[in-house]
């Protein structure tokens, strides 16, 4: 039954959406032969194929900020008529996309009308993540929620996407352009405030002064220039810190093997790195063993939570070492938030959740209360803040 238990009402709300896809697919079309006709365009990319604005629910909130404990269930905006969803990946090749997706299947199974949940990996490629959204929208996928590790390179796309009808939520990596008009609007976590908190306590750490060097994901993406842009503003509070990489993030592809390459000619080019502030801790396992093989002391490290990080710390370090560590969640979670926000607005039902989360620090080595968490039965890639069980967990990685 509906929400509101009015039949008459959910009648109404699935016409009035099925007219409203069927208009929208309609100009896009009209957009599109108008285009073919005249042989010519603005030439600025603005229109993205199609200049439909998303549909979302009279009194929609967008950006909201919150925490994770407010995403609802998403059993509130299932609907009732069948419904295809999926996961666009930018690059499928890590353990934190792998949790990422598991939790997306599991979140939209809740939902017994889905039909449909489909994937599809990127691998890094702007071209294979354009080519991957434009075959989900020729399946008639209904809501499509996207890490946009291509940044505004696919915001065409996505506007075309959404002028299809698709109702399209982004999550973590931003596409910029505008929510609410381009797509249903964006998710995740305070990304500046995310650097910037870990670089303060980084920096502080430090005692203030030193070499520290910020260490980030694929070329060019968004989420990690984010993060970036929150480390330079703490910087400005440690006249007496160094950032050693003053062009960007140090480009790892989040992978541990590059990123123990990345670092070793870190090492090698500058000498003596008091302070490492990732946007991924497990990537960063890879560094810790660059500055072990160079046989220096490990320095001052924050990141987001993965299990080996933690573990590592608990082998090799103390509380009066050098080598300490600090994190915060790596949020797989807000993808909870994405898929709920895009079957909200494909079913034309106001939605709750925050689309910004405050993240806290989850451990710290150098506080009783906050102990780094290293779980031996877990495969060294696991999540511990991702809300998946140790069971769940072990069973993914096996």
């Amino acid at each position: 039954m509906p929400r509101d238990g009015s039949v008459r009402d959910h009648t109404r709300r699935v016409y009035t959406r099925m007219i409203r896809r069927k208009v929208l697919q309609g100009a896009a079309l009209f957009a599109v032969a108008g285009l073919a006709f005249t042989g010519c365009s603005s030439g600025d990319g603005s229109s993205g194929g199609g200049s439909a604005a998303a549909v979302i629910p009279e009194g929609q909130e967008l950006g909201r900020v919150g925490v994770e404990a407010e995403i609802s269930d998403i059993t509130d905006y299932c609907g009732t008529e069948p419904v295809k969803v999926a996961l666009a990946d930018g690059f499928g090749g890590n353990s934190w996309r792998l949790i990422t997706r598991a939790i997306f299947e599991d979140w939209a199974a809740n939902c017994d009308n889905v039909t449909d949940v489909l994937y599809t990996d990127a691998q890094g490629d702007t071209q294979k993540a354009i080519s991957d959204i434009n075959s989900l929208v020729a399946q008639n996928v209904d809501v499509i929620v996207s890490f946009v590790d291509g940044g505004e390179a696919l915001l065409p796309t996505i506007k075309q996407a959404t002028a299809q009808g698709v109702s399209f939520v982004p999550f973590v990596g931003s596409p910029g352009g505008e929510p609410g008009v381009d797509y249903v609007d964006f998710v995740s976590e305070d990304i500046g405030t995310y650097g910037e908190g870990l670089a303060r306590w980084t920096m502080e750490q430090m005692g203030g002064k030193g070499n520290v060097v910020m260490l980030g994901g694929i070329a060019g993406n968004s989420y990690s220039q984010g993060v970036y842009d929150g480390a330079v503003r703490a910087l400005e509070d440690f006249p007496d810190v160094t950032l050693l990489n003053e062009d960007g993030p140090v480009s790892t592809d989040w992978e541990p093997g590059k990123t123990q390459q990345v670092v070793a000619g870190l090492i090698t080019a500058h000498g003596d790195i008091d302070g490492i502030i990732a946007d991924y801790g497990g990537g960063s396992v890879g560094g810790i063993r660059a500055f072990q093989a160079a046989g220096k002391d490990i320095p001052v490290w924050s990141a987001n939570d993965s299990n080996e990080f933690a573990c590592l710390w608990g082998e090799y370090g103390t509380s009066d070492s050098k080598y300490q560590i600090a994190t915060m969640s790596s949020r797989n979670w807000v993808v909870k938030a994405a898929l709920n926000k895009g079957l909200a607005a494909h079913n034309g039902i106001v939605n709750t959740d925050p689309s910004m989360f405050s993240l806290e620090i989850i451990e710290d080595s150098t506080d009783p209360q906050k102990q780094p968490r290293c779980e031996p039965s877990l495969p060294a890639d696991a999540i511990l803040s991702s809300g998946l069980s140790v069971e769940r967990l072990q069973e993914l990685f096996n």
